[in-house]
């Protein structure tokens, strides 16, 4: 079997496709090693709690976590240089895409593995040094990367570099995943490449018996709830969209909002809110991710607001939404490309809605809410399809053809 070496950027508890991945390879016999970054001590904790007796390993290549300084301010100044030199004179340096790339390529140069898998912005630099050595790689675009921002905020990015990185690895790794055939459609048409394989960001049906049914989120299990999540509460997620929905929706129930909520979170979002609204809309923290989901199915309604403005969100298809299906919750989706593609079929797990459109998101709502009877069909739905369709364990086969395709045998 294979020695495989899976990069990712940051910390593994944040990462549920890498998990998956990991997990998938690891237990079809291979030998895997996933690297990534320390930052945050919750999260460190909380990687130790998941990789515990686990087949396939974690390891930081440099940590980041407040106690070690010299980390921290020497990967931070180099970042910052790397940034100003791009700014006033155009000259890209790999640490425009991240922290650590250059050590990233280090650990993955003495590891030699039999294919090395990239995840991020970083590891698409990485990937292609690889290639240029020989090595063999495989990419999964979790994201879009050269798609994955606003226009104001792109001047400063590194675009026409990151679309190189991207074109090469989708035409040369035969190894290649994205998370819809809508991206998969547009990453093989814009750089003349092979389809990637489409794996969803979907979970495993054993999962579900984590579910510890308590209601720690709800403060009135007379109201009816909906819930939206992601890492950091803040702008451009959709949320403007609920909060202009609010006065247009007629029967009374909680929002829980889930994230890190900075303060400057917090000054963007409190004036947001109606004042008739305050005593209804909560916050919440991250949780581990062995109890995200059984957070998640203590509610009624799920939001996934995704934008269509972006190409690389408007094509995806989300963590949420998946994890929504797995908790059996009605779903509420913005029509991005993405999101059509999984509700265009099973329209009976909820509503699919115009983005940025708040009179309709509360109709949706209302509509949701109007009978008992219509909220528990959509619910019903919802489970059914996650059973029947989008379990992890239908992704598994695509997997493991993939890796034959990748050895050639």
């Amino acid at each position: 079997m294979a020695k495989i070496l899976i990069l990712i950027g940051g910390n593994i508890c944040t990462a549920p496709r890498p998990q998956k991945e990991a997990e998938t390879l690891a237990n079809a016999g291979h030998d895997v090693m996933v690297r990534g970054f320390w930052f945050d001590p919750e999260l460190v904790e909380r990687d130790r709690l998941l990789i515990a007796n686990k087949k396939w390993r974690f390891a930081p290549i440099i940590d980041f976590q407040p106690s070690q300084r010299f980390n921290n301010l020497a990967i931070r100044l180099q970042g910052r240089l790397a940034r100003e030199k791009f700014q006033c004179f155009g000259i890209f340096s790999p640490g425009l895409l991240g922290y650590g790339a250059k050590a990233m390529l280090k650990v993955a140069l003495k590891t030699r593995a039999d294919l090395t898998i990239v995840h991020s912005e970083a590891g698409l630099w990485v990937g292609n040094k690889l290639l240029d050595q020989g090595f063999k790689v495989g990419v999964d675009f979790e994201d879009w990367f050269s798609e994955d921002l606003l226009p104001e905020a792109r001047f400063s990015r590194p675009i026409e570099q990151l679309k190189t990185l991207e074109s090469r690895l989708a035409q040369e790794c035969t190894y290649c995943l994205t998370t819809s055939h809508a991206l998969a459609d547009a990453l093989a048409k814009a750089y003349n490449a092979p389809k990637p394989t489409v794996i969803y960001n979907v979970f495993p049906l054993s999962e579900r018996s984590q579910i510890d049914h308590q209601k720690r989120d709800r403060r009135n299990l007379n109201l009816p709830s909906v819930h939206w999540f992601s890492q950091t509460i803040g702008p451009g997620r959709g949320l403007e969209t609920l909060f202009q929905s609010l006065a247009y929706i007629n029967i009374p129930l909680e929002i829980h909002l889930r994230g890190n909520y900075p303060e400057s979170s917090r000054q963007w979002l409190e004036p947001l809110t109606p004042e008739q609204w305050r005593n209804n809309i909560f916050i919440h923290s991250t949780v581990p991710n062995s109890e995200l989901l059984s957070r998640i199915a203590e509610h009624d309604i799920g939001l996934a607001l995704e934008r269509s403005d972006i190409p690389s969100r408007n094509l995806t298809v989300t963590n949420k939404l998946f994890q929504y299906l797995q908790a059996g919750l009605a779903v509420i989706a913005t029509d991005t490309a993405g999101q059509k593609e999984i509700l265009s079929k099973y329209s009976a797990i909820g509503k699919l809605i115009p983005n940025n459109n708040p009179i309709e998101l509360a109709q949706a709502i209302n509509d949701l809410l109007d009978t008992p009877d219509t909220l528990n069909t959509a619910k019903i739905a919802s489970l059914q399809t996650f059973k029947e369709k989008f379990l992890w364990e239908k992704q598994v086969d695509n997997l493991s053809q993939l890796m034959l395709t990748t050895f050639g045998n």
